[in-house]
């Protein structure tokens, strides 16, 4: 299930908003531009690969092509393993895009499973997403945003492009990222009520 938090983006940021409620969170993101939508899930992913994966949804991702002109799809999956440099790539790839940038494509993710959180810089506010399995969220080109998704990635989400090089960042070079709770704090939370 989604969860959303709503923060002001002063030097110390107010928390505006916290909801799982799924028509309350539509509202909030609709007002900002973002579409969230739900997809029902396949069991038994779990070790599936990218193209098990793309199979599992290609009726899902066929509609959402054909309505929004993409015209490249893939896999994106980072997944806890026992390798020695697991530490050093989960490091890396959540060092990525946890700082606000923009993209000249949407972003547009589809959560097979495991979560991560968008954090949506816009008029004023930051607008922290956690996706999580059954969550797309569609966020329009030139959003200012950043991503977490925490210090154990576990995630495997479907990307959508409009060209192939759409998902480059053009990072702001605001420090606001390091001013809002992250993924970890976020999540912890969260679980506490």
């Amino acid at each position: 299930m989604t969860y959303l938090t709503v923060y002001t983006d002063g030097d110390a940021p107010d928390t505006l908003l916290r909801t799982e409620d799924g028509a309350e969170i539509a509202t909030a993101l609709k007002e900002v531009g973002v579409r969230l939508r739900h997809w029902q899930t396949v069991d038994g992913l779990d070790d599936a690969g990218p193209d098990e994966i793309m199979n599992a949804y290609r009726e899902e991702v066929a509609r959402v092509v054909a309505e929004e002109g993409y015209v490249f799809v893939d896999v994106a999956q980072l997944r806890p393993d026992d390798s020695p440099d697991w530490p050093e790539r989960a490091r890396a790839a959540r060092a990525k895009f946890l700082a606000e940038h923009t993209h000249d494509d949407d972003e547009v993710r589809f959560f097979a499973g495991g979560s991560g959180i968008f954090y949506l810089h816009i008029d004023g506010k930051v607008h922290a997403v956690l996706c999580e399995a059954g969550d797309l969220l569609s966020v329009p080109a030139g959003t200012t945003h950043w991503f977490d998704m925490g210090t154990h990635p576990d995630f495997t989400a479907i990307r959508f492009f409009h060209d192939d090089d759409g998902w480059i960042g053009d990072f702001t070079g605001d420090p606001i990222a390091s001013r809002i709770p992250d993924f970890d704090t976020i999540t912890a939370g969260r679980a506490q009520g």
